[in-house]
């Protein structure tokens, strides 16, 4: 990692031009934009700074109140003149806040990102947002095991336990840093792994009885009603991951998921290697080549399945792999 690769200097003076700092978090949160947040918090926290952080959503992924300060996330900005840092978003839109005129520092690792910060800290060839945080604020900070644990917890969910392509000998770097400041694999992958509610795997159930294969058994589709939704229980954080049902399967390169919504329907796309970012732009969505997404306006839940078939198969993805 060259320290000219991220722009520290300014980044540094930008930290330095604000008496408050919102950090701010993605909709429908996963572990990596709150994991960077708690980060990044803890860590300004630590410094003497005046901060807050946001998430807009309704609901939090409670598998991560483990993590330090997660009591401290709110659901508005109380600072009127502060930076925000915005956390794994690769657009405004996704932040789901009022941010005009504000100055924005802007912490990614999303291809797609539009660069829409003051300030764009925003390294594609990593594997989670956590990591481009860490490598950040470790030249102008010290680290301590509460950042550490969330920036941890962050880089074990975005790479599935260190399974995705982006992993690297980086990767593996910054997690042996986090791991010699004080951070217990086994407690954080406790939390990911035997915490689970008990809605998960009812939709679950639900999700892979609606599984069907398609292209040669090369793309596998799965979905859920919004009944299904509603007699479950479930949560969205409770049907993170149940895309990856569908691509784990031998001979399946690309998953897809369908989330039926009151007035929109939530796609999660993965693949084992082909770019699924190409079908989620065409959509407006995003993401990264083997794991992208987006939201379409309600309609007929099979039309906008038998809609990405085509696209994908238009597209040629496949021919990737």
């Amino acid at each position: 990692m060259k320290e000219n690769s991220i722009p520290i200097l300014e980044v540094k003076a930008l930290l330095e031009r604000f008496e408050s700092i919102t950090i701010v978090t993605h909709l429908n949160p996963d572990a990596d934009t709150i994991g960077t947040g708690l980060g990044i918090y803890n860590l300004l926290k630590k410094e003497g700074k005046r901060v807050e952080l946001v998430n807009a959503s309704n609901r939090l992924p409670r598998y991560l109140e483990f993590l330090p300060s997660f009591e401290k996330i709110k659901s508005k900005i109380d600072y009127d003149q502060s930076l925000v840092i915005a956390c794994d978003s690769a657009n405004l839109d996704r932040l789901g806040l009022d941010l005009k005129d504000r100055e924005i520092l802007n912490i990614d690792h999303h291809k797609s990102n539009a660069y829409y910060g003051t300030l764009n800290v925003v390294i594609p060839q990593y594997a989670s947002a956590s990591q481009v945080a860490y490598r950040l604020f470790e030249a102008l900070y010290t680290i301590d095991i509460k950042s550490a644990t969330c920036f941890y917890a962050a880089l074990l969910s975005d790479t599935r336990y260190f399974t995705t392509s982006a992993v690297n000998q980086e990767v593996f770097e910054v997690a042996k840093a986090l791991v010699d400041i004080g951070v217990e694999p086994q407690k954080v992958a406790f939390h990911f792994t035997q915490k689970r509610s008990l809605a998960s795997l009812r939709i679950l159930e639900k999700a892979l009885s609606h599984l069907e294969l398609h292209s040669e058994a090369k793309v596998a589709t799965l979905y859920v009603t919004q009944d299904e939704i509603k007699a479950t229980g479930a949560q969205m954080p409770d049907m993170d991951g149940v895309v990856d049902y569908a691509k784990s399967l031998a001979t399946v390169e690309v998953g897809v998921f369908a989330i039926e919504l009151e007035e929109s329907i939530r796609i999660s796309l993965r693949s084992k290697s082909v770019d699924v970012s190409k079908v989620a732009a065409v959509f407006g969505g995003g993401g990264h080549r083997v794991a992208a997404g987006f939201i379409v306006k309600q309609t007929s839940l099979q039309e906008t399945i038998d809609t990405i078939l085509t696209k994908i198969n238009e597209l040629g993805i496949l021919n990737e792999a």
